[in-house]
This record gives C-alpha cells, structure tokens and sequence, in this order.
C-alpha cells in the first residue's frame, strides 16, 4: 500500500513497518524485545520463542528489501536489562551495512554504556528526514507540510462482522499531520482507535495493507 505526502512515496507493509524506496529507509516501531523475559521474572511463564519470531521478521525485511538506514521509532528493548539484550545486539551485529538508529523511547532506558556498546546510534526526537520527523509519541505540534512517524500507541481497529463476529487488527493510523505505526513486537497489545473524518486507517492482515472505510 503505497502513500504519498509531498515528494515522499511510503510503502506500508504487512510486516508492520515503513519502506521509503528513495532513501532505502525502513522505519520500525515498538518491537519490545525482550518483554517476555521480564514477565518470566514475576513467574508468568511465557515462551522464548515469540521473540524469535520478530527475529524472523526483521530478518526478512533486511534481506528483502536491503536497506541501507533502518529507524526504530522507540521502544526496541522494554525496559531494564535482561539477557534478551545480547541476543539483540547479536542478531544485528549481523548486518554490517545497514546503518541503525534507535529514537528513544519511554521504554528505552538502560544505562549509557549499554547504548555506547550497541550496534545504533542513540537518538534525540525530534528527527528531521526531508518532510519527515520522527519522533516514538506523538508531537503535539507538526509544522505545515511536514509529516510524523511516530509509534508508541499501538494502534488497533476493530472489524466488525455480521451478527456479533468481530476481529482486532493492528493498522497505520494517519491524520493530517501524523502517521502512527503498528507495533512491530509480536508481545504486544492494541489500543483499539475509532474510525473518523479526520483520520485514514490502512488495516493489516498477515497478507495485505488495506483502507478501511468509515
């Protein structure tokens, strides 16, 4: 699903993420890694593997769509260290030619030096690519002709069938000023947004991007 804004063309893709061809740019939110580790900790026992999964993922994007920048818009670690960490860092260490950012997050808080080792450059929002800014909340205030990819809000819609069937999709939300990414983590929750004049939704199954009409 392809959108334009100004002179950017963006490819939204099932996988959750943002393609920017011109630029070979991808743009990344919410992946929560190692979110499963800390509820093992307080003794909920969830599997490993559903991080392997969004390992398998990036893995496909990296080597599909060959990006020379990738941008994660916040939250790639939850929170305190774990061993997920490692595992992390290793799997990117991996690719060598792509250039990785990380715009902090409020869930990206470890310590300095675990930032200073990483394989990313720790970064400030706001950040500016062309008509772009990039930012993990979204800014309360976006200038004219300027667009905001931003994460953070886990954005979800609800589909409604007939009778009482209903399915809970994640989607890109879009308004005027802003477009808000999916979470990429598969560990992740939706916050279930409502469809309105002032804002264009672009659901997401595991085979297409599509408009949902209000």
């Amino acid at each position: 699903m392809l959108l334009n804004h100004e002179e950017v063309e963006l490819e939204l893709l099932k996988e959750k993420a943002i393609w920017w061809k011109q630029r070979e740019i991808l743009f990344i939110s919410d992946l929560h890694f190692g979110k499963a580790s800390h509820f093992r900790k307080s003794g909920i026992p969830i599997p490993e593997p559903i991080h392997d999964k969004d390992l398998e993922n990036l893995s496909f994007l990296f080597e599909n769509y060959l990006p020379s920048q990738v941008y994660f818009l916040g939250d790639l670690f939850h929170s305190d260290w774990n061993e997920s960490w490692d595992q992390l860092m290793s799997f990117l260490d991996q690719y060598l030619e792509i250039e990785f950012f990380l715009v902090r997050g409020n869930h990206d808080i470890l310590p300095a030096y675990n930032y200073e080792k990483a394989p990313f450059e720790l970064l400030s929002q706001p950040v500016y690519i062309d008509n772009l800014v990039l930012s993990h909340e979204p800014l309360e205030q976006v200038e004219d002709g300027v667009l905001n990819l931003c994460g953070h809000i886990h954005p979800g819609i609800r589909m409604k069938g007939r009778g009482r069937q209903s399915l809970r999709i994640p989607c890109f939300y879009k308004t005027k000023h802003h477009l808000i990414l999916p979470a990429f983590g598969q560990f992740t929750g939706l916050a279930l947004l409502q469809l309105s004049q002032e804002a264009t939704v672009f659901g997401i199954t595991p085979s297409k991007v599509f408009p949902i009409v209000s």
